[in-house]
Formats: C-alpha cells, structure tokens, sequence
C-alpha cells in the first residue's frame, strides 16, 4: 500500500528524528504514539468516531508502532557507544564516581 509506504520513507523519520538519545518517558511514549495514530488514521481516512482500533489501523497499512521504533533506534544507539573503546569520551561517564 502506498500509503504505508510514504509514512515508512517520510513521516516515521521525521517523528524519531533523534529519539535515539532521548531517556524515553511514558509521556514521551505516549505523546509520540498519539501524534502517530492521528496521522495513520487521517491517512485512512478513519475518524475517531468510526472506532476503528489502533491494531487494525497498523495492520492495515503494514507498520509496526512508534514506541518499538524509538525502543529500537534507543538500543542501536546504545550497541554503537558499547562498542567505543574505553576511552572514547562517551565511554568515560561509566566511569565517573558519584560521591
């Protein structure tokens, strides 16, 4: 579906455009997931009182939710700075002692 397509190539981008260094909140989640169901269902031409379920929505048009997309992109992030040596100044913080 074309539709699924433009929203994987330009919205989804734009909605987790630097998610990946965010501390990911229920607020942040839940803000995020809400922005993405309005956008979905407008893209359906779905209205709130229609009642069409969130899943059945995503289903349709073939994506998965945001908040596995950011939990995603979090955990790539995280494997990059793993792998920086120990000296690298993003690895230094795991070494700072708090009093």
């Amino acid at each position: 579906m074309t539709n699924g397509k433009f929203y994987r190539t330009a919205i989804r981008p734009a909605l987790l455009y630097d998610t990946e260094y965010w501390a990911i909140k229920r607020y942040h989640a839940q803000k995020m997931s809400v922005a993405e169901m309005r956008m979905l269902s407008w893209m359906c031409s779905n209205m709130r009182r229609d009642k069409v379920r969130n899943e059945d929505i995503r289903t349709k048009i073939g994506v998965a939710s945001i908040e596995e997309k950011m939990r995603e992109n979090l955990l790539r992030w995280f494997g990059h700075v793993r792998r920086r040596p120990t000296d690298a100044p993003v690895r230094q913080v795991e070494r700072i002692e708090l009093w």
